[in-house]
């Protein structure tokens, strides 16, 4: 027997086809951009995108690193970078204390004694 969810989302189902092809329904808003876009698209670009040049061959073998993880993984890794700048936030706040009961952050004034 099906489950309840299961027969909602048959009902939800719509077999009804569009043709976009008609220029009735689906008018193009500005002229000429239909083959604008088609001319811009990435996906018939064949350059590389602009942030891959940026990237250096130890940026590539962490993402390829990280992409072979598993889902488990990955969120154990996202943890752990959590709980590393939720330390280092409070290693900086400590030290930004320590900074300002030493008087380290008065530039140019003159230390009393």
């Amino acid at each position: 027997m099906a489950s309840p969810s299961a027969e909602i989302e048959k009902t939800l189902l719509s077999f009804e086809k569009l043709d976009r092809a008609s220029p009735d329904l689906w008018q193009e808003q500005i002229p000429g951009i239909s083959d604008f876009a088609a001319m811009e698209s990435p996906i018939t670009s064949h350059t590389s995108p602009p942030w891959e040049s940026d990237l250096e061959q130890n940026d590539i073998d962490m993402l390829t690193e990280l992409g072979s993880l598993t889902t488990k993984n990955l969120m154990e890794k996202v943890r752990d970078l959590q709980n590393l700048a939720y330390q280092l936030g409070l290693d900086e706040s400590r030290e930004m204390t320590r900074g300002k009961l030493l008087n380290v952050l008065e530039g140019g004034k003159p230390n009393r004694k």
